[in-house]
């Protein structure tokens, strides 16, 4: 599906299939509703607001549908931590694995938002899943 602004989200899924060694691209969308979902949950509001409105319809909805009343950003998660949550909300049990699936997410999302919103994610995360994020 081709978005008027440009965005195929065939293309997209197919990326992160390849660099996340997914074997579909149905497998590739819901890492990447996880790790937008597990990643909305990490940064503030201001960085959320501003990676989703650098973002198409289409992921930006999927970084803002997550929403909890009262909660604290854990500003110290491991890497660990959020692979494991990642794959959980992915249907996957395996944290290990998480790694490729969601620096491909990453690196997508990175190539989306440009260089200000990508430097503004990096700084609102935890240094682990900073690192995590520029190593994508």
């Amino acid at each position: 599906m081709t978005q008027s602004n440009g965005f195929d989200s065939a293309s997209y899924h197919a990326q992160i299939q390849k660099q996340g060694y997914l074997l579909s691209p149905k497998t590739a969308e819901k890492w990447s509703k996880a790790v937008l979902r597990t990643l909305s949950l990490n940064i503030d509001r201001r960085t959320k607001k501003a990676l989703a409105n650098s973002l198409p319809d289409e992921l930006a909805a999927d970084l803002t549908r997550t929403f909890w009343l009262l909660h604290f950003r854990d500003r110290n998660k491991s890497r660990a931590e959020f692979l494991e949550e990642v794959a959980k909300r992915s249907g996957n049990t395996d944290p290990g694995f998480a790694g490729n699936p969601t620096k491909a997410v990453f690196h997508e999302l990175k190539a989306l938002a440009g260089d200000k919103v990508s430097n503004d994610v990096s700084e609102a995360l935890a240094p682990e899943l900073s690192q995590l994020w520029e190593e994508a």
